[in-house]
């Protein structure tokens, strides 16, 4: 008797074990002999492959504000596809039918892009040096003494030392520093918070050529050892060049720490074919539209990449460079500088070459992204994207940072269609001196726009310019609605110009999307849509216990609880913890 009890439970386990690989070659009888194949039902196969195919995913939470065509804050249900996408978002009908879900503690808003940072130049700010917080030389160098003490071997010739984040105005009397005030016997550059101007050391100067050769057009050499704009190309040329290796380290670590932001996709402003090809080659979770950069700026140079247009790295866009920045009188006025009545701001490229090489760049098909940050450098980045469409052109053009405007141009804008990049972070921290820069009637009519382009039809994408500001897209918005610098809330510069809260988040979701040509796919969640969402501590739009309508939520670092990217959780607040 117990001989046939074993043998009856036997059986059943033999014929369980068999049905594994069975199954298996029916789901793929390519891996039978070819006689046996015909004898595999194909409506065996089908059904196998409906039982073994991945099934939707249903989140539920406590709101989700979609940013769809109909902007619904109703839904409390996300489903998700196998293949990355959203299906429907629903709220239950029934309260038996809501228990049979899991729910989330949370509410939801579209995945948050970034329209204007630089990924490879993030990444080596987390390896380098940070200066933002300096406020003397002292501050400076006690700084490269702590990274030495961390970084061993550094501040050779093959291995600089690498910073960012200084501002002259931080040191006595405002004047740029020299060469002098670093140490002399470690290679060292710092780059200018807004990486218009680089600061080296003795030790550098040493291997460039004596004397030095005169700055070159769009340079300048405002003091020993630091050089701005395409002078910096002078001591870029004897850099060492970091490793692959090094470099998609950098890369790895960035999307890491950009996910932490809420961030699920970057333009990239500025990225070169290694680049590029460095971000097709890794597996990434953060979506990349990637601007294009020639290895010789403000140059043709579309034969050395080709364009690509998918959800997870597009490269449709080349990013050239009118002038340079307001912070270190680098930006090209139309009028002299109100507190430097002989300067007017460097171009980095003649009005007649950026003309001719956005001419170029249009009819082969690709976007423009023009930095211009002064009055004068917007009204050539205009005038030669005007020609482009002259000549019958379809290309989407942006104008990158887009901080001084004057109001005839700001017309012109519209009319063309051109996308204003914005970064609002940048108008509270030049608050500080833009008006000694501007003066008055320019600051008022011409600087740092964004309700009043609106106003004028003119799409507004929003970003950060990361490492130049902090990556937050949460923070962005917060100085876009109350125009405070979220770092250190202060005094609101220009209220008139503040956003409402829907507006920001428009512009760092739906906008950068179609400022890049990815409107279908991103920005929004809706049936069909890549489905990313980030969490975040509270419904959108809605007080937080300090009084209706308050938005100090947005500075904090714990307002995203989670990132999500094609249906994958990149990032938890609980499991960083």
């Amino acid at each position: 008797m117990s001989g046939q009890v074993r043998q009856t439970y036997l059986l059943p386990n033999i014929l369980r074990l068999l049905s594994i690989p069975i199954a298996f070659l029916a789901y793929d009888p390519s891996y039978l002999p070819a006689r046996f194949q015909p004898y595999i039902p194909s409506s065996f196969q089908t059904y196998l492959n409906l039982a073994f195919a991945p099934s939707d995913q249903i989140y539920c939470y406590d709101s989700i504000t979609t940013l769809d065509s109909a902007n619904s804050t109703s839904h409390t249900c996300l489903t998700v596809h196998p293949n990355g996408t959203f299906g429907r978002i629903f709220t239950p009908s029934t309260a038996a039918e809501s228990q049979s879900y899991n729910y989330y503690s949370g509410h939801v808003i579209p995945g948050l892009w970034d329209a204007h940072g630089h990924i490879m130049g993030y990444g080596e700010m987390l390896d380098s040096v940070q200066l933002y917080d300096t406020r003397s030389l002292h501050d400076v160098r006690k700084a490269i003494s702590e990274y030495l003490t961390l970084h061993p071997g550094s501040g050779t010739k093959d291995n600089w030392i690498k910073g960012i984040g200084w501002d002259q105005a931080h040191f006595p009397n405002g004047d740029m520093p020299s060469a002098s005030d670093l140490p002399s016997d470690l290679y060292i550059m710092l780059d200018r918070v807004d990486v218009h101007c680089t600061w080296v050391s003795s030790a550098v100067l040493s291997l460039l050529p004596s004397p030095l050769p005169s700055p070159p057009p769009g340079g300048t050499h405002p003091s020993p050892g630091v050089f701005c704009d395409n002078a910096m190309d002078l001591v870029l040329s004897y850099f060492p060049t970091p490793s692959e290796a090094r470099q998609r380290s950098r890369l790895l670590a960035t999307q890491d720490s950009l996910h932490t932001y809420g961030l699920v996709g970057v333009h990239d402003a500025g990225a070169r074919p290694n680049d590029i090809s460095l971000f097709a080659s890794t597996p990434l979770s953060l979506r990349i539209h990637a601007m294009l950069e020639c290895p010789i700026r403000n140059t043709f140079c579309a034969h050395l990449q080709e364009r690509m247009h998918t959800p997870t790295l597009s490269v449709t866009a080349v990013k050239l460079f009118a002038d340079g920045a307001l912070g270190s009188h680098g930006a090209a006025l139309q009028q002299p500088y109100s507190d430097a009545p002989e300067e007017r701001g460097t171009m980095l490229i003649n009005a007649t070459a950026l003309s001719s090489v956005t001419r170029s760049w249009a009819r082969a098909g690709w976007g423009v992204n023009i930095h211009a940050i002064g009055d004068y450098a917007a009204l050539a980045a205009l005038d030669a994207m005007h020609d482009a469409t002259a000549v019958g052109s379809d290309a989407r053009f942006r104008l990158e940072h887009a901080q001084i405007v004057a109001p005839a141009d700001q017309a012109r804008m519209a009319a063309l269609g051109v996308t204003a990049s914005i970064q609002p972070t940048h108008a509270t921290s030049d608050s500080a001196y833009a008006l000694d820069r501007l003066g008055t009637e320019r600051l008022g009519s011409s600087a740092y726009r964004m309700r009043s382009f609106l106003h004028k039809g003119i799409a507004v994408a929003l970003g950060s310019d990361f490492p130049v500001e902090p990556p937050s897209p949460l923070a962005g918005m917060y100085a876009a609605v109350e125009r405070r610098d979220p770092k250190d809330p202060g005094e609101q510069f220009y209220l008139q110009e503040t956003l409402s809260l829907w507006e920001a988040l428009w512009g760092f979701t739906r906008a950068p999307a179609e400022a890049a040509g990815m409107e279908n796919w991103v920005g929004r969640i809706e049936e069909g849509w890549e489905a990313d969402w980030v969490v975040i501590p509270r419904k959108w739009g809605y007080g937080d216990g300090e009084g209706e309508g308050s938005n100090d939520w947005l500075r904090s670092r714990e307002a995203v609880k989670e990132t999500w990217v094609a249906g994958k959780k990149v990032y938890s607040q609980k499991e960083d913890a």
